[in-house]
């Protein structure tokens, strides 16, 4: 029906909804992994990430989880980008959906930066950590 497929972009919605639900799953794994990592005279310390630039100056010994602060903080962009979709999809008005470039560029825009901040986070951080055995037992 090509009324329907002008005045409705379900699809690119439900991928939408796809990448939000992947950046909720990230933003997850991102959070414990800095929780674990939090240290290093308080806090869990399970782990140790690899320092990517130079440690804290009020802090010595801390690793900054710079990492995983930057994939939150694409995940917040997604699911900010997932919203902008989700009303550019609901303003379909009968025959014709004037939003398809907000959908369009807020999609692209997500699988951009889910793919490039899920590629610095695992070549950046996930390779590189290592359990603390000592503060483990």
């Amino acid at each position: 029906n090509k009324f329907e497929a002008l005045a409705t972009h379900d699809a690119l919605v439900e991928f939408s909804g796809t990448l939000n639900t992947l950046a909720v799953s990230c933003m997850k794994i991102a959070h414990d992994i800095r929780m674990l990592a939090s240290g290093p005279r308080c806090g869990i310390g399970e782990i140790i990430l690899p320092a990517n630039e130079p440690g804290s100056s009020i802090m010595p010994g801390k690793v900054n989880p710079t990492q995983c602060e930057a994939m939150t903080m694409v995940c917040a962009q997604v699911m900010g980008n997932h919203v902008a979709v989700s009303v550019g999809g609901s303003n379909g008005h009968f025959e014709l959906n004037v939003f398809k470039p907000v959908i369009a560029y807020n999609v692209l825009q997500s699988v951009r930066l889910l793919s490039d901040a899920s590629l610095s986070f695992a070549q950046k951080c996930v390779v590189g950590i290592k359990p603390d055995v000592e503060r483990i037992e």
